[in-house]
């Protein structure tokens, strides 16, 4: 994974970073449409070194990908500018397990699913029938915290 840094003294560690992406909830993922780009906001889970997110798989999302995977996340907090912390991850998705998901045992999805399951539908994980699986490993990584600014 290649890391692109915004500035030195504002970026955050390889274990700051999976810190910050362990403990927040929500991404924006913006995908390249045949009419323009396409943002939207989405839970996730961070495992492994990879984000995973499930999606409907009918979505805009969902079909933007299939024509071309490439993707743009964003996950920050923060009110304040000195209290402004975040991470843009770049890179493309693949597609894990069957689409739509049903719960065919899939090992690769054993993790993601029961932290997915644990953080937000309290520990047991639902298959619809209408969601599937998307995994987005890095190839480049900005983050910023401006708390260490007052430090540096």
């Amino acid at each position: 994974m290649k890391e692109q840094r915004r500035s030195r003294k504002i970026a955050m560690t390889a274990e700051e970073v999976d810190a910050f992406l362990a403990e927040q909830r929500t991404v924006r993922v913006a995908t390249n449409g045949t009419h323009g780009p396409h943002a939207t906001p989405l839970w996730f889970v961070w495992h492994g070194g990879a984000m995973w997110l499930t999606s409907l798989s009918r979505s805009q999302r969902w079909a933007d990908l299939a024509a071309d995977p490439r993707i743009a996340a964003v996950v920050d907090a923060g009110e304040d500018y000195a209290e402004l912390r975040g991470v843009e991850l770049r890179g493309r998705v693949e597609v894990v397990g069957e689409v739509p998901r049903t719960g065919e045992p899939v090992p690769e999805l054993e993790g993601p699913e029961q932290a997915f399951a644990d953080r937000y539908t309290g520990g047991t994980m639902y298959h619809d029938g209408r969601h599937g699986w998307l995994k987005l490993v890095p190839e480049k990584i900005t983050s910023w915290d401006f708390r260490k600014v007052g430090s540096a």
